[in-house]
């Protein structure tokens, strides 16, 4: 296993992190394993686990908690806050109010006095920026967390907080956590270039985009939209969309190249992200043993220039063949009023 430094905290991270969304309801509700796999993966060298409060609505804490229990010095763990955690107003965002509840209740679900990098899981607008920063370098002088940063943040509001945090003289945004696969390229436009600027770490997410660099998926094979992640989001995986046709179609092409370098389908897509210069540490997210040993065998597999120019041809630099699930979108696309001028008005031109 690789490691690297984590945006200029001087933390040394594995390239690899253990994510663990799939830990409980949404994915392995048997805790007794999920603790296995963690305890598998820092043996195989990861040393770094991603985790969240809203995964599972906290239960992947729990079982983080757990596994890593005799073993919290050796792990460097990191987790989220800002999604709404149960009913009523007030319990989401990215509010002083809200942050400062959050962070006591993840720490008492994982068991720990301290969080290393603590992430803001996606932007808010109705919270100004200067407030989340200052309530997060707080947490820092406080000993709760080692570091911070961000996650789902367009390159503009990376920027903007780096500026107000000079500005202000408060912490700042030390990483950043944005999707990366080979189907999914965006980020090298203009999100990793800023990263690079202001020296922030970055973990990237669903290396694997959404199952179709599994292998599963393969063009002119049924695809049971029944079952499994396809029932849940049967849009992201229907052949007869256009936008489904064409990553079957880039798969294919993929599936030859990893033929050729003797390796599957998931190590080529794990390891292709890992080879970014920009990229500190790919997050992979096993929800079985079986599954993190197959992502793992990736971790060895380095890609020359020639196959990262192949796939340079097939997927161009910068390029998204679809928007990967989550992503956050501003409400200046999300609310239609910040599109429309006032009927009224608009009648009166």
């Amino acid at each position: 296993m690789r490691y690297r430094s984590l945006g200029g905290t001087g933390i040394e991270v594995s390239a690899y992190a253990l994510g663990t969304m799939m830990f409980g309801a949404v994915g392995n509700p048997d805790h007794d394993d999920c603790v296995r796999i963690v305890r598998a993966a820092l043996d195989q060298g990861i040393n770094f686990v991603d985790t969240a409060d809203m995964y599972s609505g906290g239960e992947s804490e729990e079982i983080v908690g757990k596994a890593l229990a005799g073993r919290r010095d050796d792990v460097v763990l990191a987790t989220k806050v800002h999604f709404p955690m149960g009913e009523g107003r007030n319990r989401g965002g990215n509010s002083r109010r809200w942050i400062l509840k959050a962070v006591d209740e993840s720490l008492a679900r994982l068991g720990t006095d301290w969080i290393d990098l603590y992430q803001v899981h996606r932007p808010d607008h109705t919270t100004d920026v200067e407030e989340t920063l200052s309530v997060l370098g707080d947490l820092v002088r406080q000993g709760k967390i080692r570091a911070f940063g961000c996650s789902g943040f367009p390159a503009d509001q990376i920027v903007e907080a780096q500026h107000v945090s000079e500005r202000r003289g408060l912490h700042r945004f030390r990483t950043e956590q944005p999707p990366y696969s080979i189907l999914a390229r965006g980020i090298e436009t203009s999100v990793l270039p800023v990263c690079r600027r202001y020296g922030m770490g970055v973990l990237t997410w669903s290396p694997l985009a959404s199952g179709f660099l599994t292998g599963k998926y393969r063009k002119g094979r049924p695809i049971d939209l029944t079952t499994g992640r396809a029932a849940r989001t049967p849009g992201r995986f229907d052949p007869r969309l256009p936008v489904n046709a064409a990553k079957l179609d880039v798969v294919e092409q993929l599936v030859e190249i990893a033929a050729d370098l003797g390796c599957s389908l998931p190590e080529l897509a794990v390891a292709f992200t890992a080879a970014h210069p920009d990229v500190t540490s790919v997050i992979i997210g096993p929800r079985t043993m079986d599954q993190l040993t197959a992502l793992h065998k990736g971790a060895e597999l380095t890609l020359d220039d020639a196959t990262l120019d192949r796939i340079d041809e097939i997927v161009p630099p910068g390029t998204d063949l679809y928007r990967a699930d989550g992503v956050w979108q501003p409400p200046s696309l999300t609310d239609p009023a910040r599109r429309r001028r006032p009927t009224a008005e608009r009648a009166a031109r």
